[in-house]
């Protein structure tokens, strides 16, 4: 590759190095400092003169240091007149930061984006991005590449009976990434969703709940001590054929002077029923209606539920918080007084309306793992987990873009095995971060088998010989291939394709 030069930052060098080899080249040379006050210096000790620079610089455990270096490099080749630069993150840094998720939130990958603008990037070359949409900050092309094909080739040369396998998505929000390698090896998928279990359920909920469960026929509603009587049978085939001859109304409902819900146009809500006449049944009806007793094509859907105590599945008998916290007859006296609490009763008038948002709407911003891992540790709050599909004597394999914290990932991991008697579990995800002692966690976890992730973000040797479990993926083969396809202007499409072997 003529008039190529690749500058390797100090984030990885390694991976930097096996891209060189595969391209024949060797890295470029720069001199990468820092000051006693910690300043980045960055010296480009060859020329870059109308030559096709690529720059590969990745997050690491130091990410502020390599952001500054990799916009000083690419500023300070493209002040030497290099003819294009282009930016190679296989970990783009401050990805997980690509909305608002408070009112004064900062989208700081956008701005992020807009500094490499302002530094002189040409082109940026990435792998599986949190938020594919991120696309958009940039004001150059962007590939985002995706390790997905290098996922499924491990899996179909290394385990043996990855055919009866299930895919599984530990959260609502890596459904999409999950039914993507799902249908490219033909697998069924599930997933695994965690939510805060409430407080004991009392006679103002349930009444509310019955409301929710029909709305267009929500249950009567007492009001002090006007109350409102079941109709009969006949009232209600009378008020049947009403409504079948009177146009429909409007289904809102707002409260009134008391905080009773009626209707905003019309009498108070009541319960309705249609009653049918019966039908003489033909003897052919009759036959149907027995073969529909002993057949039946709908498929039945496999949910599993179990509880969450500090991160880690418990048995069904096991005390709640506030048993343990009180134990005994308090527990239960607790148990009571907040069950006749007027706060925890208007705290059930909630279900009336979604829970706010912190954008003050429904928006769709899902927790980040820190946020997630932080309120599945919380001894004072207990979460019902919920699996989804069958995956009883099956390897499961459980995907998502990273791994960061192990804690949504341990309560994956043991539930598809202690309530969905899975027989083995893979943990698979493109960049594998480990902070703090992740690593180590999911290392002395029972329930996972193998962690796979790949080498774009760095892993230090010692904690990789140290962790059985773990395997890396190489991607330089991966990334050299678009540096040479970019080069030659040539399509990137066919990295995108599954090869089978």
């Amino acid at each position: 590759m003529r008039n190529t030069l690749v500058f390797s930052g100090t984030s990885c060098p390694a991976l930097s190095g096996k891209i060189c080899e595969n391209l024949g080249l060797s890295p470029a040379s720069a001199d990468l400092s820092q000051f006693s006050n910690g300043e980045t210096s960055v010296r480009i000790l060859t020329s870059v003169r109308e030559k096709d620079v690529f720059v590969v610089q990745s997050g690491s455990p130091k990410i502020n240091d390599t952001i500054m270096e990799l916009l000083i490099m690419i500023s300070a080749c493209k002040g030497g007149s290099a003819n294009k630069v282009t930016a190679v993150l296989p970990y783009f840094p401050y990805s997980r930061q690509s909305k608002k998720k408070s009112h004064r939130g900062a989208i700081t990958a956008r701005m992020l984006a807009n500094l490499m603008h302002v530094a002189g990037v040409k082109h940026v070359i990435t792998i599986d991005l949190h938020a594919s949409q991120m696309q958009g900050f940039f004001k150059c092309p962007v590939d985002n590449l995706h390790a997905e094909p290098l996922i499924a080739r491990w899996i179909r040369m290394n385990v043996s009976n990855w055919k009866e396998a299930v895919v599984v998505s530990k959260n609502a929000g890596g459904t999409k990434r999950v039914t993507s390698l799902a249908d490219a090896l033909k697998l069924n998928f599930g997933i695994v969703t965690t939510d805060r279990k409430r407080a004991g359920a009392n006679m103002t909920v349930s009444m509310i709940m019955n409301h929710l469960d029909g709305f267009d026929r929500p249950a009567p509603l007492t009001n002090g001590n006007n109350a409102q009587p079941m109709p009969s049978a006949e009232a209600e085939a009378s008020q049947s054929q009403d409504a079948d001859s009177t146009p429909p109304r409007s289904s809102r409902v707002i409260a009134d002077a008391q905080g009773s819900p009626r209707r905003s146009n019309g009498p108070p809500l009541m319960r309705t029923r249609t009653v049918q006449a019966p039908t003489p049944a033909s003897p052919i009806d009759e036959l149907n209606e027995e073969e529909s007793q002993n057949f039946n094509d709908v498929r039945a859907q496999v949910v599993t539920h179990g509880r969450l105590v500090q991160g880690h599945i418990v048995p069904d008998d096991y005390p709640s918080a506030n048993q343990s916290d009180a134990g005994g007859e308090g527990s239960q006296q607790s148990e009571k007084t907040e069950a006749d609490d007027p706060m925890a009763m208007s705290h059930a008038s909630s279900y009336f309306a979604p829970e706010p948002h912190a954008l003050g709407g429904s928006g769709d911003a899902d927790v980040s793992s820190d946020e997630e891992d932080d309120k599945l540790k919380d001894p004072s709050m207990e979460h019902m987990i919920t699996l989804v599909g069958d995956v009883k004597n099956r390897p499961v394999f459980i995907v998502d873009d990273m791994i960061d914290k192990p804690g949504s990932w341990i309560a994956a991991a043991e539930t598809v095995v202690k309530r969905g008697h899975a027989n083995k579990v893979y943990c698979m995800a493109t960049h594998g971060v480990f902070g703090g002692d992740c690593l180590e966690q999911l290392q002395a976890c029972e329930c996972i088998d193998q962690i796979i992730v790949t080498n774009s973000f760095p892993i230090s040797e010692d904690k990789a010989k140290n962790t059985s479990k773990l395997v890396i993926l190489d991607l330089s083969f991966l990334l050299s291939e678009a540096i040479r396809r970019n080069h030659y202007g040539e399509s990137i499409s066919p990295l995108f394709q599954h090869i089978a072997d």
